[in-house]
């Protein structure tokens, strides 16, 4: 038995903390001995690192799939000391291909690279201006790192490039983004929020990551039990033996799932992990 679970809209609340039963819902899978993965779109730096801390988290999924990482045993909430045990990153060539598209519009520009978060400055001082949820924009702030250089300059300088992924206003730029995107070979393209659009090499997901893990562990993926809300969730809800939903989970997710949850808000995940082990 193992759990993977997406952080945002799905384990965490919308305020994005643990809540007091998601603490007891880790606590038992510590006394029983389970896996609980972090299963995210952030970056290995941007998971809570009060989540990485605990005895029940040994392992962590970031960045879409792109990264699986085996926290340090000794201080496991310092991602600079996890070790990258699997990776699929994103080619310089398709970043600057997907940067040409992103450039002409009025949207962030987000790189994903070496278990962080980077954005121009200038972006991310606007970010107040793509996201209206106050506790998802801190978060984005939170999870971001601001630089001054060129998103060019970054592609060519990161060492492992996850993924990109940008934050739009008006919908027709989004629409004009996707359709342009078309032309791009050889990229994944899913999305976390409603207002954003995130690339990744073809074949990467979340899904693919939590397949690998479990191999790497020796656990069977039909044992595993993965709960997700949003469209990067779908491809491990469809591998896993049991996907589980979220009622706050978009249409296509729930439709997906094996079985649908209580809302986030409502500690539905904390309360199947409970009804599991507990």
């Amino acid at each position: 038995m193992i759990f993977f679970s997406d952080m945002d809209g799905t384990f965490l609340t919308s305020t994005k903390q643990v809540s007091d039963m998601g603490w007891r819902a880790l606590d038992a899978l510590a006394a029983a001995g389970v896996e609980f993965v972090p299963c995210t779109g952030r970056p290995l730096s941007g998971i809570p690192a009060e989540v990485l801390a605990h005895p029940s988290v040994h392992y962590a999924v970031s960045a879409n799939g792109a990264v699986a990482a085996k926290l340090d045993a000794e201080n496991p909430q310092n991602t600079d000391l996890a070790t990258v045990i699997y990776s699929a990153p994103l080619s310089r060539e398709k970043a600057l291909a997907v940067h040409q598209i992103a450039r002409e519009y009025d949207v962030t520009f987000d790189l994903f690279a070496d278990g962080n978060c980077l954005l121009r400055r200038d972006l991310y001082n606007r970010l107040d201006e793509f996201m209206d949820d106050p506790f998802i924009l801190q978060s984005m702030r939170n999870t971001r790192t601001p630089v001054d250089e060129e998103p060019e300059q970054a592609i060519q300088r990161v060492d492992v490039l996850e993924r990109v992924a940008m934050y739009w206003k008006d919908p027709a730029d989004r629409d004009a983004i996707l359709a342009r995107l078309r032309s791009v070979d050889g990229i994944e393209i899913t999305r976390s929020y409603p207002q954003n659009i995130e690339v990744m090499e073809a074949g990467t997901s979340k899904g693919t990551a939590m397949t690998w893990l479990c191999g790497h562990l020796g656990i069977d993926p039909s044992k595993a039990t993965c709960f997700g809300d949003n469209h990067n969730d779908i491809s491990m809800l469809e591998l896993a033996g049991c996907g589980a939903a979220v009622c706050n989970a978009e249409r296509e997710v729930r439709d997906a799932a094996d079985v649908i949850l209580a809302s986030n808000d409502e500690d539905g995940v904390p309360a199947y992990i409970l009804s599991c082990v507990g």
